[in-house]
């Protein structure tokens, strides 16, 4: 196995791990700052004073949150305000890396063998749908192995 293969695996496995951390963790409706404000039971003027900013930057940063216009760094200094430590994440929609992959590579694989059988049936050398599937498989495996440049591209 590769040096590339290796880092692309330990990526994975840091993707998919904090995936099953945080995977039903939603922002509260009030957004993370209020809510963890008012759960310790700190007003706005408290958070200020412990920021070292103003009443109106606390104000100001829960509503930018909430729109989601807040800076990763005021999240942290925030966080930190409060007793805590902020933490973000991005996971996939449709499960764990592996699976997103096959999802792209089998949309990929369908687009070519379709492509490549639709000039065989003008030329009449089609192939049966079962020898098209086996093919469209084929590829799939191919294009998750070798990933080529253009992978992530539109199907």
């Amino acid at each position: 196995m590769s040096v590339k293969e290796t880092a692309k695996r330990q990526y994975i496995r840091v993707v998919d791990r904090a995936a099953e951390q945080v995977v039903s963790l939603k922002m509260p409706r009030e957004g993370w700052l209020t809510t963890m404000r008012k759960a310790l039971g700190m007003s706005v003027p408290q958070l200020a004073r412990r920021a070292e900013v103003t009443k109106a930057a606390i104000y100001q940063a829960e509503r930018k949150e909430r729109e989601g216009g807040i800076t990763i760094r005021q999240m942290e200094k925030l966080a930190r305000s409060l007793g805590g430590r902020f933490v973000y994440a991005i996971v996939l929609d449709d499960g764990d890396v592996s699976h997103h992959v096959r999802i792209q590579a089998r949309a990929k694989a369908e687009t070519i063998v379709r492509r490549a059988s639709s000039h065989m049936v003008l030329e009449k050398q089609s192939l049966p749908d079962d020898q098209t599937d086996q093919e469209i498989a084929q590829l799939e495996n191919k294009l998750i192995h070798d990933m080529p440049p253009d992978f992530w591209d539109e199907r």
